[in-house]
């Protein structure tokens, strides 16, 4: 059976500019990815992905626009098991609101949507990305 996960892909608008949240693991290969985490017994994917921003990122309900018809589903293979993670595209309200990481993560950046695509290098994580940014920039949620 595959691990679940669940996250929100976090953008912000400075300007013209859109930017999206990637956080670095403390852990392992040190990869980047937004805020996300496994899904405990007994909780739904959005439950999971409410918890794990807040524990990651320092970021409450409140100050997010989630767009819950937004989502995305991936599926991939992590260490040889199956893995399947649930994002939401979600609004920072403020964008001046700053992140407050867990010790689960070393770093974090805001990127543009070719830069969040770069530093994540994975495709099917760039197809989604490439889909909420089109769109956000068409303003079409």
């Amino acid at each position: 059976m595959a691990k679940r996960a669940a996250g929100f892909l976090i953008f912000r608008r400075l300007r013209e500019r859109i930017e999206y949240l990637m956080l670095q693991a403390s852990y392992g290969q040190h990869h980047w990815s937004p805020p996300k985490g496994h899904v405990d017994p007994g909780e739904d994917d959005y439950a999971t992905a409410l918890r794990e921003t807040t524990e990651e990122a320092g970021y409450a309900e409140s100050d997010l626009n989630i767009h819950r018809k937004q989502s995305c589903t991936l599926e991939y293979k992590v260490k040889g098991h199956d893995k399947v993670v649930v994002y939401w595209l979600a609004e920072l309200r403020n964008p001046a609101q700053e992140v407050k990481l867990s010790d689960e993560h070393q770093d974090m950046k805001w990127l543009d949507c070719d830069e969040a695509i770069k530093i994540a290098d994975y495709e099917d994580f760039a197809k989604m990305v490439r889909a909420f940014d089109a769109k956000i920039k068409a303003n079409e949620l």
